[in-house]
């Protein structure tokens, strides 16, 4: 395997985590008797550029199809985030009716209807069907087909005042064509912005869940300078966000473009980032062994509270919660008996690999389980909040990164 940005050949392994089904592949009831497919998904670093990277395995356009089931519009945080940032972006950088906003992997509509509101035209880049119809519902105009340079040269070639990305720059199997796209789609002063989990935080706090065949790459600012200034792009601001377990917003411009400074803390990233060793081999080789740690002691809470009578179910159908259960070996549910999502959409599946039964958030009172594991961590607070009434029967809850933990 070679380097999906640089080519150069990987040979160093960050972190094996055998094989498992996609992550957001759920299985139907009907399907139940029929096999999985499972691939390999081991993660290697490039020594060249430090770009952390899986193989592109399962191909982008089967995992995301017409039945993909993340819809954004299921977490209340996430909607609040969407909205700071329409109105941090108009506010810094005077968007209006005379501007365009692009967004790509747009989903359901859940950022784009806050610039909409603001009578801000908007168009959304969506491949999944069944997500770009609920944006399209919502009045918001959508391209149903993937982002690169060959649609934006097509369909979007120097139209747009902002470019944005939430969480889809890791999702992409050909990293430099895309932020190609970008370079085409910007006007002579348009903005580019993408937010990304921060691979210093994946490391710091064990997040090995945040890996799945979705996220073909694991991003930090060292290793996007270069794949940026290839295109003739250039970063001229960053921040440190707390959303997914700690994330980055990087903005981008024409190289071109001297309207636009580049801020100090660009310098400062990249020295934080240098400090911790992230261009070394050594900041990459103990995380394998931390991975495996988690792993042990998720097993063992799930074992001896089965032993003693104790009801363990799941909240949150998520990705992480996929790759942490696949990776235990957890099967069937005679230790974790049921998972609960807020999404109709998940809801009376089962999950990838592990086959638990997803159910909808009834099944919690009805049940009284002693123990909740919220898989999506990064939202334990709002979830806690939601299910504050569990506490009448003594419940509690528990989350497995950066370490187990009960509360």
């Amino acid at each position: 395997m070679n380097c999906r940005h640089c080519k150069q050949e990987l040979t160093h392994v960050f972190c094996d985590l055998q094989t498992c089904p996609p992550s957001n592949a759920m299985v139907k009831p009907a399907l139940v008797n029929y096999p999985e497919t499972y691939f390999p998904l081991k993660v290697f670093v490039c020594e060249k550029c430090w770009l952390v990277q899986v193989d592109e395995l399962e191909k982008a356009d089967a995992i995301f199809n017409s039945e993909y089931t993340y819809f954004s519009s299921y977490s209340t945080t996430w909607l609040q985030h969407a909205k700071e940032y329409a109105d941090y972006m108009t506010n810094r950088f005077g968007f209006n009716n005379n501007s365009l906003v692009v967004e790509v992997a747009s989903n359901d509509g859940y950022l784009l209807q806050y610039f909409k509101e603001k009578n801000i035209p908007v168009i959304g880049v969506e491949p999944t069907a069944n997500t770009a119809k609920v944006s399209i519902e919502k009045g918001i105009e959508n391209i149903v087909d993937f982002f690169g340079s060959s649609l934006a040269e097509k369909q979007l070639k120097g139209k747009a005042d902002l470019v944005l990305g939430n969480n889809v720059l890791a999702h992409v199997p050909d990293i430099n064509d895309f932020v190609k796209g970008v370079k085409i789609a910007l006007n002579p002063t348009g903005v580019n912005t993408f937010e990304f989990p921060h691979l210093l935080r994946l490391v710091a706090q064990n997040q090995f869940d945040t890996i799945y065949h979705e996220h073909f790459s694991y991003l930090s600012l060292t290793n996007l300078i270069s794949v940026f200034e290839k295109q003739g792009l250039e970063i001229f601001d960053v921040q440190e966000l707390t959303t997914h377990g700690g994330s980055l917003r990087i903005f981008s411009k024409h190289k071109e473009d001297q309207s636009k400074a580049i801020e100090p803390t660009v310098a400062a990233m990249l020295k934080k980032e240098a400090d911790a060793g992230i261009n070394t081999l050594e900041y990459y080789q103990n995380f394998q062994a931390k991975v495996d740690q988690i792993k042990y002691d998720f097993t063992s809470f799930l074992i001896e509270h089965k032993k003693a009578g104790k009801k363990v179910i799941g909240y949150g159908a998520a990705a992480k919660g996929n790759t942490l259960l696949n990776y235990c070996g957890i099967k069937g549910n005679d230790l974790i008996e049921f998972v609960v999502d807020a999404s109709p959409y998940k809801q009376n599946k089962l999950l990838p690999g592990s086959r638990i039964p997803v159910l909808n958030k009834e099944a919690i009172a009805e049940s009284k389980p002693d123990y909740i594991i919220i898989f999506p961590w990064n939202l334990k607070d709002e979830i806690a909040s939601q299910l504050d009434y569990v506490r009448g029967w003594g419940a509690k809850f528990v989350i497995a990164i950066p370490e187990l933990k009960i509360f």
